[in-house]
C-alpha cells in the first residue's frame, strides 16, 4: 500500500532522498494589439518540482519508499497476495455452488463480493512482480477499496429477507421488509460511487491538490457508508427483539406455521453471521480511517509501512464476512414458498406505481367532491 504521500497527497510523507528538486519553465504568452489597447508579450517564469531516477529498481521493480517513482511504503510479499487470491477464488466457486444449489438469485450480490476481492488480489499479486506499473496498481487499489460495499449490500439484503420471512407482519419499525432492504441498497450504492470518484482520482501519477481531495472524497464515502450501517443495525437489533418476543409467546404455532420449512430458531445463527459480518466490514472501515486520516502521515503511522496491518485488519476481516456466509448460508434457513421476498427493481417500481395510482385516487376524489359541491350549489 502506498503512502499517501505517494498516493494521496499528504504532506509530511518521507523525506526525499535527494533526487528531488525544482526546475523553472519559461513561458512566454503571446501579446496581442486591437483598436482598444496593445498588450506586449510577456514571459512567466514556473517552478515545478521535478524528480529524476537515480536509484536503480530491482528486478521487481522496487525502490525505496519517498524514492522517485516509488509506489510502495514496503517491499509487498507475492506469497501472501497469491494466497489471498486463491482463499477468495474459493469463497467466489463455494458461494457461486450455493447460489445453484439453494436457488437464490440474491446471493449474486455475495458472489460479485468475492469476485472482486479475489480481482483485488490477483492484481495486488501481479503488482509485487510490477511495482514500476501504475496501471496495474490502480486497478488493484479501485478492487479493493470498493469490493466490500458488495458484502454490506449483501448483508442489507439479508436482514430485509429474514423480516419478510419470520415476522408475520413483514415489517420493522412499521417499515416494510421488501422497502427497507431497497433503501439501504440505494444508501450503499451511494457510497459506492463517493468511494468510486475518490479512489479513482487517486491515482499515484495525478496531481499533489487532486490526490488531497480525493483522499477527502474517498474518506467521505467510507465515513457514510459506516453511518449507514450504524443506522442499519437499529433495524436488525429491532428485528432480533421482535423475534424473542415471538420466542417466547408464539413458539409453538409459529412452528406449525413453518412446517415443512427451516426451523423457527435457525434465525438466530444467521443473524449472528449478519452481526459478524458487519462487525468486520466496520473494522475494515476503522482501518482506512486511521490509514487515510491526515493525521497519520509517512513514516511515522505503522499502518503504512508494515504489510502485516493490512493482512490483518483488511484481508482477513473481509475473508472472514464473505466465508461467515458460506457457513451459515442465507439459502439454508430461508426457504419454503415464503422466503422469496420482492426483489430490489420489483420494489422500487411497486413504489412508484403506488404513488402514481394514491395521484390518481386523489384526483379522482377531488373530481368528485368537485361535481358534490356544483349539485349542492345547484
Amino acid at each position: 500500500m502506498a503512502t499517501p504521500t505517494s498516493l494521496l497527497g499528504i504532506e509530511g510523507g518521507p523525506t526525499p532522498t535527494g533526487v528531488d528538486f525544482l526546475t523553472t519553465q519559461h513561458i512566454t504568452v503571446n501579446g496581442f494589439t486591437n483598436d482598444h489597447a496593445t498588450v506586449p508579450a510577456k514571459t512567466i517564469d514556473i517552478v515545478l518540482p521535478t524528480c529524476t531516477q537515480t536509484i536503480e529498481p530491482d528486478q521487481n521493480g522496487y525502490l525505496p519508499p519517498g524514492t522517485c517513482n516509488a509506489l510502495w511504503d514496503y517491499y509487498p510479499s507475492f506469497s501472501a497476495a497469491l494466497a489471498f487470491t486463491l482463499l477468495f477464488g474459493l469463497l467466489t466457486l463455494a458461494h457461486l455452488y450455493q447460489a445453484i444449489a439453494y436457488r437464490k438469485r440474491f446471493c449474486w450480490v455475495i458472489v460479485m463480493a468475492s469476485a472482486w476481492e479475489t480481482m483485488a488480489y490477483l492484481f495486488r499479486t501481479v503488482s509485487t512482480r510490477h511495482q514500476q506499473n501504475t496501471g496495474i496498481y490502480l486497478v488493484f487499489q479501485i478492487f479493493i477499496l470498493l469490493s466490500p460495499l458488495w458484502v454490506n449490500a449483501f448483508d442489507y439484503m439479508v436482514l430485509g429477507r429474514m423480516i419478510y420471512f419470520f415476522v408475520p407482519s413483514h415489517k420493522v419499525l412499521n417499515i416494510p421488509a421488501p422497502t427497507l432492504a431497497a433503501a439501504f441498497v440505494t444508501f450503499d450504492f451511494v457510497a459506492f460511487l463517493i468511494q468510486l470518484v475518490g479512489g479513482s482520482m487517486a491515482g499515484p501519477t495525478a496531481p499533489a491538490d487532486e490526490q488531497l481531495r480525493a483522499i477527502h472524497i474517498y474518506m467521505g464515502g467510507i465515513g457514510l457508508q459506516q453511518l449507514f450501517i450504524a443506522i442499519f443495525v437499529v433495524f436488525a437489533f429491532k428485528f432480533q427483539v421482535e423475534m424473542h418476543t415471538l420466542g417466547d409467546t408464539e413458539r409453538e404455532s409459529r412452528a406449525s406455521w413453518r412446517s415443512g420449512c427451516a426451523p423457527f430458531g435457525s434465525w438466530r445463527p444467521l443473524l449472528f453471521v449478519l452481526y459478524v459480518s458487519l462487525t468486520c466490514i466496520t473494522i475494515r472501515i476503522v482501518f482506512r480511517l486511521v490509514e487515510f486520516s491526515s493525521g497519520s502521515t509517512g513514516v511515522s503511522n505503522p499502518l503504512l509501512t508494515n504489510e502485516t496491518y493490512f493482512y490483518v485488519l483488511e484481508a482477513t476481516p473481509m475473508l472472514l464476512a464473505i466465508f461467515t456466509f458460506n457457513i451459515i448460508h442465507p439459502g439454508s434457513v430461508l426457504s419454503g414458498p415464503e422466503s422469496e421476498m420482492p426483489g430490489f427493481f420489483t420494489t422500487c417500481t411497486g413504489i412508484f406505481r403506488r404513488r402514481k395510482e394514491f395521484r390518481k385516487l386523489d384526483e379522482s376524489e377531488q373530481e368528485e367532491m368537485r361535481t358534490l359541491t356544483a349539485i349542492n350549489s345547484n
